[in-house]
């Protein structure tokens, strides 16, 4: 099968076959579904630019994203929208700090019948809008045709064909069973969920979390430091998704702890990564031009205190992260007064969460 410009893939009787995927973005991720895809369909890559596009279309390879691994001839590269035209599935999967601009620029190009997923995990700046609204703004798609992907998903593994499991989230069952259908694989095992706020907030603001796990990794704090740690950013999590209004049992589940596990633990994690080097005193300028991707935890920090200051809940975690890359204060005093915050009951908050959920019902 060869693999021109556009968006139809000549199988070897020459004829064509139009890519029904199409996958906006080629980062690590995006990258990485487009290997998952090709190994049973055609499937168009956007590139944001000529020069990736054709490294892709001529050696195979997206070294600087996704180092290592082969790329399937059933992989398009281009930068023409024109060729989303034949999408039955676009996948989004740009930083969320370009996703407004580059979803609005995408608006004629994305079919009137085509399913959307949006697999970037963030929160807008200033709007705090989740990154299926964006889309839905911006590129004047109804809510009920785009769903959510997350889940423990390091690019690296999966690209590498390692075991993994992800959910698909949507307020319309068919289009979650519709679209998990598609992209599940023996190797890639997809659930699906209703709780679409729950499942972004939890890809959102574990990435908060995983800065500070990585600092405490570079730290030395250990793993009962570690453990603990963990354990209260999840509770930050859930203070603000019962707050807004998510279910608390999807913070259970593979967008939530999973999630968390993954991020939290792997050196393949960028904001991971960024809080060990936060921990050997580089600042946050130095560190964000030498990653070789985007730490979404960085861009999303600001938005998370604003959330949970309109939900009126704390996250003191999250606080210390944003002192650390934003404000000059050291990663060690960040840690030392989290350890001096003045204990308290660890189920303080349950009642008010129970009175939350009760008034949401």
């Amino acid at each position: 099968m060869t693999t021109p410009a556009g968006g139809i893939a000549r199988n070897s009787g020459g004829g064509a076959t139009p890519a029904r995927v199409a996958i906006v973005g080629s980062g690590a991720w995006g990258t990485t579904l487009a290997v998952l895809v090709a190994r049973s369909e055609p499937v168009t890559l956007l590139c944001h630019s000529e020069a990736t596009a054709a490294t892709i279309r001529d050696g195979r390879r997206n070294e600087r994203r996704l180092p290592g691994v082969d790329l399937p001839a059933a992989i398009i590269a281009t930068t023409d929208a024109a060729a989303l035209a034949t999408a039955e599935l676009v996948i989004v999967a740009v930083p969320s700090a370009h996703l407004r601009e580059t979803v609005a620029g995408l608006r004629p190009s994305i079919p009137p019948g085509a399913d959307v997923l949006s697999v970037v995990k963030g929160l807008e700046a200033g709007s705090l809008l989740r990154m299926t609204e964006v889309i839905a703004d911006a590129a004047g798609v109804a809510p009920d045709r785009i769903a959510a992907l997350s889940g423990p998903n390091l690019a690296q593994e999966i690209a590498r064909g390692l075991p993994a499991s992800a959910v698909v989230a949507s307020s319309n069952p068919e289009l979650a069973e519709r679209i998990a259908e598609r992209l599940a694989r023996r190797e890639f095992r997809l659930y699906t969920n209703a709780d679409v706020l729950g499942v972004e907030l939890c890809g959102a603001l574990k990435n908060v979390i995983a800065i500070a796990a990585g600092a405490a990794d570079g730290l030395g704090f250990g793993d009962n430091g570690k453990a603990g740690l963990l354990t209260r950013g999840l509770a930050e999590m859930m203070r603000v998704g019962i707050a807004a209004g998510a279910n608390p049992l999807t913070f259970a589940g593979l967008a939530g702890i999973g999630d968390l596990i993954a991020t939290c633990g792997s050196g393949l994690s960028r904001n991971h990564r960024l809080g060990e080097e936060l921990a050997k005193g580089r600042p946050w300028s130095e560190i964000e031009a030498s990653l070789a991707g985007v730490a979404e935890g960085a861009y999303t920090v600001d938005a998370a205190l604003a959330l949970a200051g309109r939900l009126g809940v704390e996250m003191p975690i999250a606080r210390e992260v944003h002192n650390a890359l934003f404000e000059g204060k050291s990663v060690q005093r960040c840690l030392i007064d989290l350890l001096a915050r003045e204990s308290k009951d660890e189920l303080a908050d349950f009642q008010d969460w129970v009175e939350r959920l009760g008034a949401s019902t």
